[in-house]
C-alpha cells in the first residue's frame, strides 16, 4: 500500500512540473512575440524615435469669449493670427538661425531675440514665442524657407479683434500678457506663461468667465523640430459669452457726436440701471494692443492732452455746476428752508458781506420760487436756499443722492468724486469752512466733484420717482452652446432722500428747463416727447469778485465745462443721459443737443 501511494506521489508530482513547464513556455512565447513585434515590425519607427527624442507636447491656444451688445449685435471677436514660434534645442545654432529670420522677414534680430533673452536657459526644450501675429506675406517667407530655418515654427492661434475701432474702447477694454508675478499669484489657474489676460474694463472685470482652459497635443517630430505626426489631442475649452447691456446704434450715435470734443457721455435705462451708451473721447484702438502696443503708439497716447486711457465717465472728475442745484432743491425742501410757494428776489446778484455773488443773468430773474429757479437756472436763489441749509446738511443730501461716493459699476478704476463739509476742509487744508464757500458749492462750484457716471445714475432716479440703482453693463453669461450660466439682476442700491410731493416739484422744474418758455434747455424740444434737464456750466477759471469776464480772452483749456442731465419722456421715463464737454462752454448749446439726439434715436425705434 505504501508503494502505491509513492507511485501516485511521483505522478502527481510530475504532472504539476509539465504543466508549469508549459506556463513558461507560453509566457516565453508571448515575449518573444512581442520582441519581434517591436523589433521588426516597429523597429525603424521607435528607432527614430529614440534617436531623436521627438514626442513633445504642444499647447493649444482657447478661444475667449465674444462680446455681443444688448441686440446681439457682435462687438468682440476672435480671429486666426499666425504666430512665429522657437523651440531652441531645434535651432541650433540659435543666432545664426535667428538672423537668417530676421532678414528674411524683415523684423529687427534685438526684436526676436528679446524674448529668448528673457526666457533664459529654462526654456531651452520650450517652445518661445518671437512674433504674434505676422503678417501672411511674412508667413509665405517662412514656409518658402522651413527647411533653412530648424526649430522655427508657425502655429495658427485664436486672437482678439475688436470688430470697431474705438468704439466704446473704455468700456470693453483690452488684453495684455500676463507677467510672472500674476502667474505665481494663483489668480489665474488656467493661463499659462505667454497667454493674455483682461488688463481694462469688461476684458478684466470679467476675465474668469471670458478666458477659457487651454488644451493640448501630443506630436512627433523630425531632427529639426518639424511636426511628423500627431500622436493625440486634448481639445480646448472656449470662454463663456458676454452679453452687455450696451446699445450699439446708440453708442456709435454718442460717440460720432462727441467727434473732436474731450468729455464723456453715459445713457442708462431709468427702470433698471442698464448702461446703454458709456463713450469717453478721446478714445483708443483696442486692436493696437493685440500682441502688444509698440512704444512709439504708447509715446502717442501719453503724450496726448486729452488723456485717451482715461475712462472720463468713471475716473474723470468735474464740477457739477448747476446741475448740482438739484441736489439743493432737495436739501432745502426737505429741510423746510423753502415749500413750493416760497420765492427769491434775484437782482442778478446777491450781496453777502462785503462780497457780490452773480448770477447768470446779470438783468436778474426777478421774484421766483423753486420749480421757476430750476428751470431757469438762477443763482440766487440757489445761493439763498443754500445758505440756509448750510454745507454739512447739503453733504448729507448729496451722498444720500449717490453723489461722492461708489456707484459700484463693475468696472476698475472708478472714482469716488468729491462732496465736501467742513470737517473735511479742516483736515485738507487746516482751515475753517467760510461761509461764502457754502454759497459757491449750492450751485455746484467750489470744491464739489462728480463723475458723468454718477450724474447720469443720480438723473435716472430723479426721472424713475427716487429709486438708485447700481449700473449694470453685463445683462448674461452664457456658455459656447448658448446655455446661460448666469444671470446678472437689477440691483437696487438705495433710494433718494425726498419726499414724493418735493421730488414731484423738482421734477416739475426740470421738465420746465426743456419745455418751458424760459427754460434754459428749450431750445432742444421734441416734438411729442416730454423731455425733463438741467444745464450746467462749470468754471475752470477762477473769477474774482466784480471781474468782468469774456472767456473768449481765454486759451480753450481754461474755459468752462458744459454738462446737461436729463431723461425722457419726462412721466415714463426709459432713458437717463449725462454729457460733459470738456470746455465746451455752454451745457444748453454743446451739451443738450448730443442728448436729444440720443433720445430721439432711442425712443423712435422703441416706437412701433
Amino acid at each position: 500500500m505504501s508503494g502505491l501511494n509513492k507511485n501516485v506521489d511521483r505522478e502527481w508530482i510530475k504532472q504539476r512540473l509539465m504543466g508549469a513547464s508549459l506556463c513558461f513556455l507560453m509566457v516565453f512565447a508571448l515575449l518573444l512575440l512581442r520582441l519581434v513585434y517591436l523589433q521588426v515590425i516597429k523597429g525603424e519607427e521607435y528607432r527614430r524615435l529614440s534617436k531623436t527624442n521627438c514626442v513633445r507636447l504642444k499647447s493649444i491656444k482657447s478661444s475667449r469669449g465674444l462680446i455681443y451688445d444688448r441686440n446681439n449685435n457682435l462687438l468682440v471677436e476672435n480671429r486666426p493670427a499666425f504666430d512665429l514660434n522657437i523651440v531652441l534645442e531645434d535651432a541650433n545654432p540659435v543666432k545664426e538661425t535667428v538672423k537668417k529670420l530676421a532678414s528674411l522677414i524683415d523684423v529687427p534680430y534685438e526684436d526676436l531675440m528679446e524674448n529668448i533673452t528673457k526666457a533664459g536657459k529654462a526654456a531651452f526644450y520650450k517652445q518661445l514665442t518671437l512674433k504674434r501675429d505676422i503678417s501672411r506675406d511674412q508667413l509665405a517667407i517662412v514656409e518658402a524657407h522651413k527647411f533653412d530655418l530648424p526649430g522655427i515654427h508657425i502655429d495658427i492661434e485664436p486672437t482678439r479683434h475688436y470688430v470697431y475701432e474705438k468704439l466704446a474702447a473704455h468700456l470693453l477694454g483690452y488684453l495684455g500678457q500676463i507677467n510672472r508675478r500674476e502667474l505665481e499669484s494663483g489668480s489665474f489657474p488656467n493661463v499659462k506663461t505667454g497667454d493674455s489676460i483682461g488688463r481694462y474694463g469688461v476684458e478684466k472685470s470679467f476675465e474668469s468667465y471670458l478666458h477659457g482652459k487651454g488644451g493640448g497635443r501630443q506630436v512627433e517630430v523630425d531632427a529639426k523640430g518639424r511636426v511628423v505626426k500627431v500622436l493625440k489631442t486634448v481639445p480646448p475649452r472656449s470662454g463663456n459669452d458676454l452679453h452687455l447691456t450696451l446699445d450699439l446704434e446708440l453708442q456709435k450715435t454718442a460717440e460720432k457726436l462727441l467727434g473732436n470734443h474731450d468729455g464723456a457721455v453715459v445713457a442708462i435705462d431709468p427702470s433698471n440701471g442698464d448702461v446703454l451708451v458709456m463713450a469717453s473721447a478721446p478714445s483708443f484702438d483696442q486692436n493696437d494692443f493685440i500682441g502688444g502696443i509698440s512704444s512709439k503708439k504708447w509715446k502717442v497716447l501719453m503724450a496726448d492732452p486729452g488723456r485717451p486711457m482715461n475712462n472720463k465717465a468713471i475716473q474723470a472728475e468735474y464740477p457739477p455746476a448747476s446741475t448740482y442745484k438739484i441736489v439743493t432743491a432737495i436739501a432745502a425742501l426737505e429741510e423746510k428752508v423753502i415749500d413750493g410757494r416760497s420765492t427769491f428776489f434775484c437782482p442778478g446778484y446777491y450781496q453777502f458781506g462785503n462780497r457780490r455773488y452773480q448770477c447768470w443773468n446779470r438783468y436778474g430773474h426777478g421774484e421766483i420760487n423753486v420749480v421757476d429757479a430750476l428751470a431757469q437756472s438762477c443763482d440766487v436763489f440757489f445761493y439763498q436756499a443754500g445758505e440756509k441749509v448750510g454745507v454739512d446738511t447739503l453733504a448729507q443730501y448729496a451722498t444720500g443722492c449717490g453723489l461722492g461716493r461708489l456707484t459700484g459699476i463693475r468696472l476698475d478704476h472708478e472714482r469716488r468724486g468729491l462732496i465736501p463739509t467742513a470737517a473735511w476742509k479742516k483736515k485738507r487744508y487746516h482751515e475753517s469752512w467760510q461761509a461764502g464757500e457754502t454759497l459757491s458749492i449750492s450751485i455746484g462750484q467750489g470744491f464739489d466733484l462728480v463723475t458723468p457716471l454718477q450724474m447720469a445714475v443720480f438723473i435716472a432716479a430723479v426721472g424713475n420717482s427716487g429709486t438708485l440703482y447700481r449700473p449694470r453693463i453685463v445683462k448674461s453669461i452664457e456658455d459656447s452652446d448658448g446655455n446661460i450660466i448666469k444671470s446678472i439682476e437689477p440691483e437696487i442700491i438705495g433710494g433718494l432722500p425726498v419726499s414724493k410731493k418735493n421730488l414731484a416739484l423738482v421734477q416739475k422744474g426740470l421738465l420746465k428747463t426743456v419745455e418751458g418758455r424760459r427754460g434754459t434747455g428749450r431750445q432742444i424740444r421734441i416734438k411729442g416727447i416730454d423731455i425733463a434737464g438741467k444745464t450746467g456750466t462749470a468754471q475752470v477759471y477762477s473769477r474774482k469778485a466784480g471781474e468782468k469776464f469774456d472767456n473768449t480772452n481765454l486759451g480753450r483749456s481754461l474755459r468752462d465745462h458744459a454738462w446737461f442731465v436729463c431723461y425722457a419722456p419726462a412721466q415714463a421715463p426709459k432713458i437717463a443721459i449725462s454729457v460733459i464737454i470738456e470746455h465746451g462752454e455752454h451745457g444748453a448749446s454743446v451739451s443738450a443737443p448730443i442728448a436729444r439726439a440720443l433720445i430721439k434715436q432711442y425712443l423712435e425705434r422703441q416706437t412701433p
